[in-house]
């Protein structure tokens, strides 16, 4: 068989695209979880290990786990700490993937970031879908799973890529405005990507 179809998913916070993932893994896809999979990396892998360590000091580890209070307070202080971070992982994120997508024997992966465009991980993949929901939507979604203020939401908001920038740059779109069924929208993308 050919190497499967790589197909990234992404929208802003609150958009759905973890549950929209979550109905392509019941439907057989195989679904890499980029977010979930980067903090497994950033505890397991020697080379993040080391060089998380030579930018943050001894203290970024305890007890063999990321020190994440350290390194969030650290980067929320400095823009250019956090992109020093993200060369750090990216690369090794987008190497796991690899591997992973070109092991799996079915038509079609899906790879689930919240920072797809934002990270250039987007160049590697054969599509892109967005889910996209109206703002007020989002943020409520956000706050209610979250259990985070409005204000804080909007604030992780405004540090992501607009969702209107998003569903310019994708070749598929789900709508997950609450009203609109998603399920014939996931069953089309599915039907159409196992050919």
């Amino acid at each position: 068989m050919n190497q499967p179809l790589k197909i990234g998913i992404t929208g802003g916070i609150g958009s759905g695209k973890t549950h929209v993932a979550e109905v392509f893994a019941k439907l057989g896809a195989p679904v890499y979880f980029a977010d979930e999979r980067a903090k497994w990396l950033m505890n397991n892998n020697s080379n993040i290990i080391k060089k998380v360590v030579q930018l943050f000091g001894v203290n970024a580890y305890e007890n063999k786990q990321l020190n994440r209070t350290l390194i969030a307070t650290s980067v929320f202080k400095s823009k250019s700490l956090l992109s020093k971070l993200n060369s750090i992982v990216h690369p090794e994120v987008y190497h796991d993937f690899e591997v992973w997508a070109n092991a799996q024997k079915t038509p079609y992966v899906l790879k689930e970031a919240a920072l797809l465009f934002e990270s250039g991980s987007y160049k590697e993949l054969d599509a892109i879908l967005t889910i996209d929901a109206p703002l007020e939507t989002r943020i409520r979604r956000a706050s209610s799973r979250d259990k985070q203020s409005r204000k804080e939401i909007e604030s992780r908001i405004k540090n992501q890529l607009p969702n209107e920038i998003k569903v310019n740059a994708s070749d598929f779109v789900i709508n997950n405005d609450g009203y609109t069924p998603i399920l014939p929208q996931i069953l089309l993308l599915h039907m159409l990507w196992s050919k």
